[in-house]
């Protein structure tokens, strides 16, 4: 039997001023996890920057923001380039004032064999993964010490961060750095008030996503996973909104598996193993 599922979007999670007067920037916010963390955010009461390379996605989940009430804008950046990271503070501050909330969640990937990938391929992945997430941090970092000002980071990793995936030597590696990055800047920058916290997120399918779709993830997905279903997006916004908040003010260097126990899920009842060049397709 799948586990229960979350209460509606008319339930609220947090009283909607527990964010106030804060503000939340989202790398890659435009769709996916990146959306459903800014959801969170606003449903709270905070004000939100979308950070992405394309403006159209942007623009959607801006609207879509709004209409929580609250204020959003928006900056392009890659947060491969350092100088780019810099000007979106710059721009979002100039709008909405300090930024007190930062989500790490720009990502990529796709599925390749690590013998036939190139550098480029390669680097394409670690660098917004690992990369970006240090980057944004410490300027983040730099701006919240200057100021004297308290922060809260949350980041994006992935169970597989630990057990490794065929066909991922890009993303499965960058996301482990991720998880120790979380944890050495944790306790660096606990006594500048300073808390970051990590989600591992499993499957949450979406209408961008590489695994499922939304329509199709339960009935494909459901039954790998030992929890009966995939996440939902409700879920992990909640979940955002909760570690950024002073509820969570004693959580730092954490990082919380959000994906129904499949990753605990090795024993014989699983799927028969595929040698990857025998596969029809790398996932």
């Amino acid at each position: 039997m799948p586990l229960r599922e979350p209460p509606s979007g008319n339930v609220p999670f947090l009283p909607a001023d527990t964010l106030a007067g804060r503000v939340a920037l989202v790398t890659g916010g435009g769709s996916g996890l990146g959306l459903a963390m800014a959801e969170g955010f606003a449903e709270a009461g905070a004000d939100v920057a979308l950070i992405g390379r394309g403006s159209a996605r942007l623009e959607q989940a801006a609207a879509r923001l709004e209409r929580l009430g609250r204020r959003v804008v928006m900056a392009t950046a890659d947060v491969r380039e350092p100088e780019q990271i810099v000007a979106a503070f710059d721009a979002v501050e100039a709008q909405l004032g300090p930024v007190s909330i930062l989500a790490n969640n720009a990502g990529a990937n796709f599925a390749a064999r690590a013998e036939q990938m190139s550098a480029n391929a390669f680097r394409a992945v670690t660098r917004i993964a690992y990369d970006g997430t240090f980057f944004c941090s410490t300027e983040f970092a730099r701006r919240s010490i200057r100021d004297g000002r308290p922060g809260v980071i949350i980041n994006n990793a992935a169970p597989y961060a630990w057990t490794g995936f065929p066909c991922d030597a890009h993303s499965a590696p960058a996301k482990a750095a991720t998880v120790n990055l979380t944890k050495t800047l944790a306790i660096e920058w606990v006594s500048a008030g300073i808390r970051v916290n990590c989600i591992a997120a499993g499957f949450f399918p979406h209408d961008g996503s590489l695994s499922a779709t939304a329509a199709t993830a339960d009935a494909r997905l459901g039954p790998h996973i030992p929890a009966g279903r995939p996440g939902r997006m409700r879920e992990l916004s909640c979940t955002a909104a909760w570690l950024v908040s002073d509820y969570a003010a004693f959580v730092t260097g954490a990082v919380l598996v959000m994906d129904g126990g499949e990753w605990l899920r090795r024993g014989l009842e699983m799927p028969h193993f595929v040698p990857v060049p025998e596969r029809e397709a790398l996932w």
